[in-house]
């Protein structure tokens, strides 16, 4: 397989295809071998718009949501970054791409050791992984952008507090199989504003209980 042209065709065929449009992002998604994310048992599969498990009953998520992930975020370049949940390390890669500096946490040390191998091939080394379960604590500081991989039943208040002014948390509410990708937007220190960006259903965070809910 030409990896680079199939990867290229993921970009132009599935992502775009579903209004990712943002040049950044597109070129991120192009430049970044997924292929080299993917567990290699489901090498097959890593240019399918499709969920790809990756251990733990995880999954990685599909091209296209990555991209709207992605795109919600809007970054420019100069922007901090948490993820929540680290799981292949793909998604981490695109954002350190995009960004300043990542921390990634996840509850899986195998995760982080295999993310870490990835990041390392690939010459990405803006990146913190955190061993961390997000649902107990969150890494100190704030940030620009918060990308959560996992859904939550409703919008856990710690994930936009930890927001900067102007900053952007993309996350995925709700109940399957219909949930909500919202994007939250922190206006200044007092005020948020909450986006619906489209319904999909996703796999919940692990110990994602239902956190007061959080309202603007």
């Amino acid at each position: 397989m030409n990896t680079d042209f199939a990867r290229r065709q993921m970009v132009e065929q599935q992502v775009r295809a579903w209004d990712v449009l943002d040049h950044n992002v597109l070129n991120g998604l192009t430049e970044v071998p997924r292929e080299m994310f993917v567990p290699e048992e489901f090498a097959a599969l890593a240019f399918a718009d499709t969920e790809v498990p990756i251990g733990h009953g995880q999954m990685m998520m599909t091209p296209t949501i990555e991209g709207r992930v992605l795109q919600a975020l809007a970054l420019v370049g100069g922007e901090k970054v948490l993820e929540v949940g680290t799981g292949s390390g793909f998604l981490t890669a695109v954002l350190a791409t995009l960004s300043t500096h990542v921390t990634s946490v996840d509850i899986h040390d195998d995760f982080l050791d295999t993310a870490k191998q990835r990041l390392t091939a690939c010459g990405i080394q803006n990146v913190d992984l955190i061993s961390m379960n997000a649902m107990n604590e969150l890494p100190e500081g704030t940030f620009d952008a918060i990308a959560v991989t996992g859904s939550v039943q409703t919008l856990d208040s710690r994930f936009a507090d930890a927001l900067n002014p102007g900053g952007r948390l993309f996350v995925v509410t709700g109940d399957s199989p219909a949930m909500s990708a919202t994007l939250t937007t922190r206006i200044d220190e007092d005020y948020w504003h909450s986006d619906t960006l489209f319904e999909t259903d996703l796999a919940p965070l692990i110990n994602a209980a239902s956190p007061p809910q959080f309202s603007f």
